[in-house]
């Protein structure tokens, strides 16, 4: 059973991505108690399945690196994983968390060998990898997966594979009784950082996502150039694993629009423009179209934009696509009039790419506490919130870097809380 020590003083983070872990280390490295609680079974959230930032093209990997160790180090934290915070009760300075903390099947005895993996035969879309490739049944979800354990994944409990998992591990890590948890422990304030999830594509239905391989989402495609992804960094059509090398981006993919997300994500004309460098970066004779209403590159990124801009294997055109149908050798083909001279085009390319949005990944519905929430999800700052707090893309659509300082300004109020609470009972 995991145990948990915690009082009125203690600061509860739930989700353990980019803003959960720095609102946990802010708090963590002035003294706070925190609990930080994460629904994967590592922390990192979507940050860690990215490739690479705008605009200076830098790995993530090395900011991971430097939060995992400042997480190791600091014994003011306690990290449950593979846990939801299912209920809280009480007020500002005295609540109660109840955690239900799901099975992984395998203990803190793991040491990352691998053996159990190549025990094992059943196969699983991998969603690290966004269902692009498989995992075995038995995984460590990524290479800088905090903690560094394996998981067992819960439809081979009960088989043969759950036996040889076990039986080819040396270190008796695997634990086939496992069963799923609860656990309740006191809180003073809490931040809530549950972060985003990309729009569903195929609720677009013009764009044909669940019908044409060729047609995938900006987050798919950060995998994909990943050498570490499903294709070890090389650009390809998935239907036939050819060189995509005219690449068409649709940006709004769903946002800004009535029908799907009200919002402007903030994030998508950045990412597109950062993916169109790994494209032209793959192939001296790349072909990129960027389709778009307008372009969001505000403050220090207008420069990055103009960079793209000059690229002269990379063509703008101002339009909102209208629908994209099958053309020759399964190319996408997209259909739509050019608004800066309104001609109407019909458009064959290699692989389109959505930029989809960002919307909150807690459904409106399902938030276990009482918070002001918007028309879009996001949680507002409002007197009626308490000691609850949001951080990152749980208070808006952001970037990563503006959802790190909203996760910073979200542990300085949290923090304000629990001292409250300490001088009140000193």
């Amino acid at each position: 059973m995991t145990e948990v020590v915690a009082t009125n003083q203690t600061i509860l983070v739930v989700g353990g991505g980019i803003s959960g872990m720095t609102a946990a280390l802010e708090a963590a490295e002035t003294g706070a108690q925190v609990v930080l609680v994460e629904k994967r079974p590592y922390l990192g959230g979507r940050v860690s399945q990215l490739y690479k930032y705008f605009p200076k093209l830098c790995h993530p990997t090395c900011g991971l690196e430097i939060n995992q160790r400042r997480a190791k180090m600091n014994p003011n934290l306690t990290i449950i994983t593979g846990a939801e915070v299912s209920k809280v009760e009480g007020e500002a300075g005295n609540y109660t968390a109840t955690v239900k903390i799901t099975p992984t099947y395998v203990n803190d005895n793991c040491t990352a060998c691998g053996e159990c993996a190549k025990a094992v035969e059943a196969e699983f879309d991998d969603e690290y990898n966004y269902g692009l490739s498989k995992r075995k049944g038995a995984y460590l979800p990524h290479v800088m997966a905090h903690p560094m354990k394996y998981v067992l994944d819960p439809g081979i409990i009960g088989t043969d594979d759950a036996q040889k998992a076990k039986d080819a591990c040396k270190y008796d890590a695997i634990d086939l009784d496992d069963t799923e948890k609860e656990i309740q422990f006191p809180a003073g304030a809490i931040i809530w950082a549950t972060g985003w999830k990309p729009y569903d594509a195929a609720k677009i239905q013009p764009y044909g996502y669940d019908r044409y391989e060729n047609v995938i989402t900006n987050v798919e495609f950060e995998r994909m150039a990943d050498p570490k992804g499903p294709t070890g960094g090389k650009i390809v059509r998935p239907s036939d694993g050819k060189e995509a090398k005219n690449v068409a981006f649709i940006q709004c993919a769903g946002s800004r629009d009535r029908n799907h997300l009200y919002h402007c994500s903030r994030i998508c004309c950045m990412a597109s423009l950062k993916q169109t460098h790994y494209v032209v970066d793959a192939y001296e004779d790349a072909q990129v179209s960027i389709y778009y209403i307008d372009i969001r590159a505000i403050d220090r990124f207008e420069d990055f934009y103009a960079e793209v801009q000059a690229m002269e294997n990379v063509k703008f055109i101002k339009s909102k696509v209208a629908s994209i149908t099958r053309g020759e050798n399964d190319n996408p083909c997209l259909n739509g009039v050019d608004t800066e001279g309104y001609h109407r085009y019909a458009n064959e390319h290699d692989l389109v790419v959505l930029a989809t949005g960002m919307e909150p990944s807690v459904s409106i519905d399902s938030f276990p506490v009482d918070v002001e929430i918007n028309r879009e999800g996001f949680i507002e700052p409002a007197e009626k919130n308490g000691g609850v707090f949001a951080a990152g893309c749980a208070s808006d659509a952001l970037d990563v870097n503006r959802a790190v300082q909203s996760a910073t300004g979200a542990a300085l109020k949290a923090i304000q809380v629990v001292n409250r609470v300490a001088r009140a009972e000193g």
